[in-house]
């Protein structure tokens, strides 16, 4: 046998090239500073060629390309996502620049107290945290945890960590967020279950990171509140939220400026968040409870669908939020567009990384890699959260590790017969996995450290162990729920 046959058919070289191949990813990655999306482009088509695909497979011919591996890797994934993370994106919008976070923080503030002004921020930072993106979140929220901290009197850390936490999670293990949104899609799983899982397993992960490693380091690390990025705030707590850069964070015109004035209830933006999760979840249990063919069943499902339930939000976001309060529709526009341009490499990374996938599929890669795993005995949720922890610390970022080991994993879960809640498992120790031991490769890191005025050493004290544990508890819950679903 010749080594091209070898690496080709024999399932020692089929794993060789799959480890050669993720290899030369995380080099044009991390040492030629190449765009992900670019490549795992490059490498899926590198694979493809190496393991003796015809062409007209990989890329398909000048009059027909809609069969190829090229164009369905891509479809098959954007087709599912662009819709959730677009429309995600457009009702964090709305609700940031309508006041909703300056609201919600200050009631909790004062409902809890001084003392549990801490817990406060956390609570804030995973309600806000489900429609509005990580680092979203961190530049709306940054200037009310200086606030709590500075009328507190103690450290920065203490305050922020659990905020942090919060958004950390919500964007790690919950939909819209484009991770789980495109594990789900890759292994085949329904949203709804996604949700239930990625709350019961997260909801313990965020109280041990942020609740109570937020306390322990809070008190042992003393970070003073910079001064500069203090508002100046009236008697009744945050008023209009800036980020530490001067820019406005409800967008600086006159009718945005007015809207605030007159912040939305807590109770509002409460129910518009709830919502679509709602939706989504009703249509889980109507497929699950109610006969075939049922009317019922049918509007669940309609309404439960991840793009229409989502759409029905931003809709009501838009009007109660916007419309209602004064805002034109013009200003409406201006926000979805800006709102969305920052998502365009985010699906192009996905898409790219869909693509990989389909390579390794296509080669056999994926099924030797599946009979390895199956011979050696480690469960498939054990190598999902291992192969993506080392691609998140190899290269730092999440959305590159969980869509490449959605990748490598996807014939294992495929041919496994796993029920639908033990695939979303899998999709959260995927999740788990890819925001583990945030460190300098992380552009979360830095801003971390940026905003709240640590250090590098402080960073790493404070951040990096908050998403080790919220990685290792989150996984430990999905093992743990695995034993009896």
């Amino acid at each position: 046998m010749s080594f091209v046959d070898w690496l080709q058919h024999d399932t020692a070289g089929l794993l060789t090239l799959a480890a050669v191949s993720v290899a030369v990813l995380l080099l044009l990655i991390i040492k030629l500073r190449l765009e992900p999306f670019i490549a795992l482009i490059v490498v899926g088509v590198a694979v493809a060629l190496v393991a003796g695909l015809p062409v007209t497979k990989l890329v398909g011919t000048p009059i027909k390309s809609a069969d190829s591996l090229l164009e369905t890797g891509f479809g098959s994934i954007l087709g599912h996502i662009a819709p959730i993370i677009g429309l995600g994106t457009v009702l964090g919008a709305i609700m940031e620049r309508s006041g909703g976070a300056d609201v919600l923080t200050t009631r909790l503030l004062k409902l809890f107290g001084p003392k549990g002004a801490p817990l406060a921020m956390g609570l804030t930072g995973l309600i806000l945290g489900i429609p509005v993106f990580f680092d979203i979140g961190i530049f709306v929220l940054a200037p009310l945890v200086y606030v709590a901290a500075k009328r507190g009197g103690r450290s920065l850390v203490l305050y922020a960590l659990p905020m942090l936490a919060g958004l950390s999670m919500t964007h790690a293990f919950l939909p819209p967020h484009p991770g789980p949104v495109a594990a789900a899609g890759l292994l085949g799983v329904d949203m709804g279950w996604i949700i239930i899982m990625g709350l019961l397993c997260g909801i313990p992960a965020w109280l041990v990171s942020g609740v109570w490693w937020g306390s322990f380091a809070g008190k042992r690390i003393q970070v003073a509140v910079p001064e500069e990025y203090v508002p100046e705030l009236p008697d009744g707590g945050p008023s209009t939220a800036s980020d530490p850069d001067g820019q406005a964070g409800g967008g600086g015109t006159a009718t945005a400026t007015a809207v605030r004035t007159r912040p939305p209830s807590v109770g509002l933006i409460g129910a518009i968040i709830v919502v679509p999760l709602v939706l989504i979840l009703g249509a889980t249990v109507g497929t699950i409870a109610l006969a075939e063919g049922s009317e019922f069943r049918s509007v669940l499902l309609f309404l439960g669908t991840p793009a229409i339930a989502l759409t029905i939000a931003v809709l009501l976001a838009m009007y109660l939020l916007g419309i209602r309060r004064g805002m034109t529709v013009v200003e409406l526009g201006r926000i979805t567009g800006e709102s969305l341009k920052p998502i365009g490499m985010i699906l192009l990374v996905v898409g790219a990384g869909s693509f990989f996938g389909a390579v390794l599929r296509a080669t056999g890669v994926g099924d030797a890699l599946a009979g390895s795993m199956t011979a050696i005995g480690l469960p498939v949720i054990v190598s999902a959260y291992l192969v993506s922890a080392a691609l998140r610390l190899a290269q730092g970022s999440a959305t590159v590790a969980i869509v490449t080991t959605a990748g490598i994993i996807g014939p294992t879960v495929a041919s496994g017969g796993f029920s639908q809640a033990q695939v979303a498992l899998i999709v959260v120790a995927v999740s788990a996995g890819s925001i583990i031991a945030s460190h300098v490769n992380d552009g979360g890191f830095w801003i971390v450290s940026k905003y709240f005025n640590m250090s590098v050493k402080d960073t790493l004290k404070t951040w990096t162990v908050l998403e080790t544990i919220l990685s290792v508890v989150g996984f430990a819950m999905a093992g743990l729920v695995w034993l009896v679903v």
